[in-house]
C-alpha cells in the first residue's frame, strides 16, 4: 500500500464556505424567484375557460406554489442561490 501526497490548497485559492444564514437567505430568495415564475405559469395554464374558480382556490394555489418553489430551491433550484452565496462569501472574506 502506498501513500499518495495531496497538495494543500492555499487559503487564497480556496473558496470560503458561505455561512449558514447567508446560504439560507440565498435559497429563500431563489425560492421567491421560482415562486413568481411558477405562479404566472399556474395562472396561465390552470384556468379552464368558462369555469368558475372554487372558493379558496387561490389560497390553496398560492400555498402549493410556495411549497413547490421552496422544495425546488432547497434541492439546488436553478443555481441562483449558490451564485449569490458564493459571491457574498467572497465579498465578506475581502472586507
Amino acid at each position: 500500500m502506498s501513500i499518495v501526497a495531496v497538495p494543500a490548497v492555499s487559503p487564497q485559492l480556496a473558496a470560503p464556505a458561505p455561512p449558514l444564514r447567508t446560504a439560507r437567505a440565498a435559497r429563500d430568495f431563489e425560492a421567491s424567484l421560482i415562486a413568481s415564475v411558477l405562479s404566472s405559469l399556474e395562472k396561465t395554464f390552470a384556468a379552464v375557460p368558462g369555469e368558475d374558480a372554487l372558493a379558496g382556490a387561490d389560497d390553496y394555489n398560492y400555498l402549493g406554489t410556495q411549497a413547490v418553489a421552496q422544495a425546488i430551491a432547497d434541492h439546488g433550484g436553478f443555481g441562483i442561490a449558490a451564485l449569490i452565496a458564493k459571491s457574498l462569501a467572497a465579498h465578506e472574506s475581502k472586507g
